[in-house]
């Protein structure tokens, strides 16, 4: 399964990677990482139809991820399957999640990320 996880810090690369360490060497997992909204677009441009999942923290710097989110519903309608999205949020207010819902989330986590539930889900959604 393909995942893209758009966050603009740089070091949850290393995170994703040290905890997915098995799944990544076992080819059950692929990561990709973009550091903005923006940069993300333009990885959805060229790579749409391979990635199943998009993880996307919500505040950041530029496009938030509820932006971003935005465009991904509004730019790639189906088909392909759209992918699943998953927004992340330091906040874990009402609002932040009733707004990623509304613009077609699937999902939304918390900060710090609960990496065992994470794992949960990602096994969940490659059995569909």
């Amino acid at each position: 399964m393909k995942i893209l996880v758009v966050d603009d810090e740089k070091d949850v690369r290393v995170l994703f990677e040290q905890r997915f360490r098995r799944e990544i060497r076992s080819g059950e997992l692929k990561f990709s990482f973009a550091y903005s909204g923006e940069e993300a677009l333009t990885y959805l441009h060229e790579h749409f139809s391979e990635v199943v999942l998009i993880l996307s923290d919500i505040n950041m710097p530029g496009m938030s991820g509820l932006e971003l989110l935005r465009h991904i519903r509004q730019d790639y309608p189906v088909p392909p399957p759209p992918p699943t999205v998953m927004m992340i949020t330091a906040y874990g207010d009402q609002h932040s999640y009733d707004e990623a819902i509304r613009l077609g989330a699937n999902d939304l986590l918390t900060k710090p990320v609960d990496f065992a539930a994470l794992k949960e889900k990602l096994h969940s959604l490659s059995a569909l």
